[in-house]
């Protein structure tokens, strides 16, 4: 299995930007998948999930209104629409499954926010 996250990059407060990640080994479209999150110093947290039963969404407070998560089956894909960016968005961003496999995690993508 292998996720293989993408789509990251520096951007100014209140930017934005579109991450991927692409799924192999493993078929996206019976699993709940999420994204995570990175700060130095801190573990992996979630950020966003979307459920494969019935496509309902979960948003941390911080990211609502601002952060979109989706799928295509197809491509065996999910994204991350990130817009509004803010400094404390800074992080290396990871996909999943919710809860996390531990042997699936990618390298992550890096977005960096400056104000």
């Amino acid at each position: 299995v292998q996720m293989v996250e993408s789509g990251g990059g520096m951007v100014q407060a209140g930017g934005s930007l579109r991450l991927s990640c692409a799924a192999s080994g493993l078929t996206i479209w019976y699993l709940t998948m999420a994204w995570y999150r990175q700060t130095p110093g801190q573990g992996r947290t979630l950020v966003a999930r979307l459920r494969w039963m019935d496509n309902s969404t979960f948003y941390i407070d911080s990211v609502k209104g601002r952060f979109t998560i989706t799928k295509d089956n197809a491509r065996n894909t999910i994204y991350l629409q990130m817009t509004s960016l803010k400094p404390e968005d800074t992080a290396i961003y990871y996909c999943n499954e919710d809860p996390p496999d531990g042997g699936y995690w990618g390298r992550g993508t890096q977005v960096t926010v400056s104000s």
